[in-house]
């Protein structure tokens, strides 16, 4: 599969000439104006961006900057083109996370070197990340890239008008299994239940992460509280329908409790109160028996699944 290149630049001549140096060896995307160029963007799986400097209405440096500031555009490389051949302006440009700068007329030789040279180090880096945000014993998303990504899910809901959701799961009596199975087998359970919940959250606008320990937690984007709630007990019906034995007086199979949350985020509202709710929800599906689900919609009273 090809690396797919944005192209980003006012003139078409400038747009077809840069495509037809790099289309043999990458699949080329040409954007006249920085509007588009934005909205492709947000909406491709870009490798790299070729960006002109001087464009009207919006220049280069301020999507350069707006492309940094943006989530799912911020690790795509940028190299800059201009005719702008002034130390102040690469300085600018590199200042600003340009990763390189070409002054026009470039060569096309040239043009191809430096684009193989970024998109190479733009996979080494993407593979570094991916791994540091990986939990080793599970395979899902850790902590740290909870952290990273979930608020930014809350500020696309907010910006949207979208429904938000977020979710708290929790292993039921998982310390009385690891006394009675031993540590080996409560890792096996994690990473089997962890395998099994994550295969329910695939879309773009969903995340699930390893929180600690036996806990974990999952935001998502676009579904209602109804449609939240029936879809959480689905996943948890998922993981008893493993059937792995806990064989202890409390528990036939290892099951999971879920406590969550939905919202449409406004202005003033905090990410922190509706994952603390959530937490405060996973709490009474403990309390009220294990193996089940408790959401909060929209400051509703509670539906619960038992």
């Amino acid at each position: 599969m090809m690396d797919k290149i944005l192209v980003i630049d006012d003139s078409a001549v400038q747009g077809e000439f840069l495509s037809s140096i790099l289309k043999g060896d990458y699949d080329v995307t040409v954007c006249q104006s920085a509007a588009e160029g934005l909205r492709a963007a947000n909406e491709g799986d870009y490798s790299l961006i070729l960006l002109d400097v001087i464009m009207p209405e919006m220049d280069g440096f301020m999507l350069l900057r707006e492309l940094k500031s943006t989530e799912l555009t911020r690790h795509i490389p940028v190299i800059l083109l201009t005719s702008l051949a002034d130390v102040q302006y690469e300085e600018r440009g590199l200042l600003l996370g340009a990763v390189d700068y070409v002054a026009k007329p470039f060569s096309p030789v040239i043009i191809r070197a430096r684009v193989y040279t970024h998109i190479q180090l733009y996979h080494y880096q993407s593979k570094f990340r991916q791994q540091a945000m990986v939990d080793d014993l599970t395979g899902v998303a850790n902590r740290r890239r909870y952290e990273g990504e979930s608020l930014a899910k809350w500020r696309e809901a907010m910006r949207f008008s979208l429904p938000f959701s977020v979710c708290m799961f929790d292993i039921d009596k998982f310390k009385l299994y690891n006394d009675t199975f031993g540590h080996q087998a409560g890792d096996k359970v994690i990473a089997a239940v962890a395998q099994t919940v994550s295969s329910y959250f695939h879309r773009a606008t969903d995340l699930f992460a390893r929180y600690g320990g036996e806990e974990f937690v999952a935001v998502f984007v676009g579904n209602d509280g109804q449609s939240a709630f029936e879809f959480l007990k689905t996943v948890r019906q998922a993981v008893e329908d493993l059937h792995i034995p806990h064989n202890s007086p409390v528990c036939q199979w290892v099951t999971i409790s879920v406590g969550g949350a939905s919202v449409v985020p406004k202005s003033g509202d905090s990410y922190d109160t509706y994952l603390k709710l959530a937490d405060a929800m996973l709490y009474d599906a403990k309390r009220l028996g294990r193996n089940q689900v408790v959401w909060s919609n929209a400051g509703m009273e509670p539906w619960l699944e038992k």
